[in-house]
């Protein structure tokens, strides 16, 4: 384990950096630390007034804070492709992209295109946004692409045969899946855009036991007010900081160590807490012939395809 902070993030002067879910959390704590070392931070966000006022919070202990609230909801594609769209538009390069929505453990839903929700925010709507963001990556020297996983992982199988839980459905298996979809799709996407032969490095993390509102709603949507109450409680006796949980992130985003296809997470106690370090993932997340049926399976369901040729402008 490391001693590593946030406090040894490297300048970050003339970067723009995309945070999912920057409005509460660890995306807030990740946008106030990547503000705090000169990045010009987009929040992109479900809701655009709860990421106002959680960019006016930012800006009352961050100086200079450069941040810059947009609307995305990973439960609706159109949205996401509107944001890029606008993103791309408004700045071009993107040096970092922080994929950190998500929910955790919820009753079965649907998204807006049909897909079960927490394979649909957690993986489909990060799969979409990633692959409209790709030219502005391509573009980008040194481009770097983290995306939140979680523990929970560990469980998880990818049910191709009933991947929306349409025949069988358990809040936490659907969660397990959902997260194990995130570490496969971030080891994919950085073996191909090393195929490619283009600049982007894609790296994977998780929190740890972090202090969130994920687990105040899992606990809410299990024994609904009594849950959420346990939930907070077990939060305030156990879990480190989402300041703390977001340390993962800010190492994959930024550390010179990362070189591609990485799982960093807390290296403390049953690396739920501590400094963040690189780790093995589960047996099941390096199984390149899932991750591939994986990557075709959500290329078909969203309807995106990634295009991995550099820019003109940039070769």
């Amino acid at each position: 384990m490391t001693d590593w902070t946030a406090r040894d993030m490297p300048s970050l002067d003339d970067r723009t950096v995309v945070v999912t879910g920057a409005n509460s959390g660890i995306g807030y704590e990740a946008t106030k630390a990547f503000a705090r070392r000169g990045a010009t931070v987009v929040m992109a966000c479900r809701s655009t007034e709860r990421g106002e006022r959680a960019a006016r919070e930012i800006d009352r202990s961050v100086a200079n804070a450069d941040l810059d609230v947009m609307a995305c909801d990973l439960a609706d594609l159109d949205t996401v492709a509107d944001f890029a769209e606008a993103f791309t538009s408004a700045y071009g390069e993107l040096h970092v992209l922080c994929n950190n929505a998500g929910v955790m453990a919820l009753p079965r839903g649907e998204t807006a295109d049909g897909f079960e929700r927490q394979l649909g925010i957690n993986h489909l709507g990060h799969f979409t946004l990633t692959g409209h963001l790709m030219e502005a990556l391509a573009a980008t020297d040194g481009a770097r692409v983290v995306t939140q996983s979680s523990g929970a992982h560990q469980n998880g199988e990818i049910d191709f045969e009933d991947l929306q839980g349409e025949r069988s459905y358990g809040r936490w298996s659907a969660y397990s899946q959902s997260k194990l979809a995130n570490v496969l799709f971030g080891y994919e996407l950085d073996r191909r855009a090393d195929e490619a032969g283009i600049d982007v490095t894609s790296a994977v993390c998780h929190p740890g036991y972090a202090d969130s509102d994920l687990q105040r709603r899992a606990g809410e949507a299990g024994a609904g007010a009594i849950g959420a109450v346990i939930a907070q409680a077990a939060n305030a006796l156990v879990a480190q900081s989402a300041a703390r949980g977001a340390l993962p992130m800010l190492y994959a985003a930024t550390h010179d160590g990362i070189s591609g296809g990485e799982y960093v997470g807390p290296g403390g106690l049953l690396n739920m807490r501590g400094a963040p370090a690189v780790q093995d993932s589960s047996a099941r997340s390096y199984n390149a012939a899932t991750a591939s049926r994986l990557w075709h399976v959500s290329e078909d369901l969203t309807g995106v395809e990634y295009d991995f040729e550099v820019p003109a402008a940039a070769v």
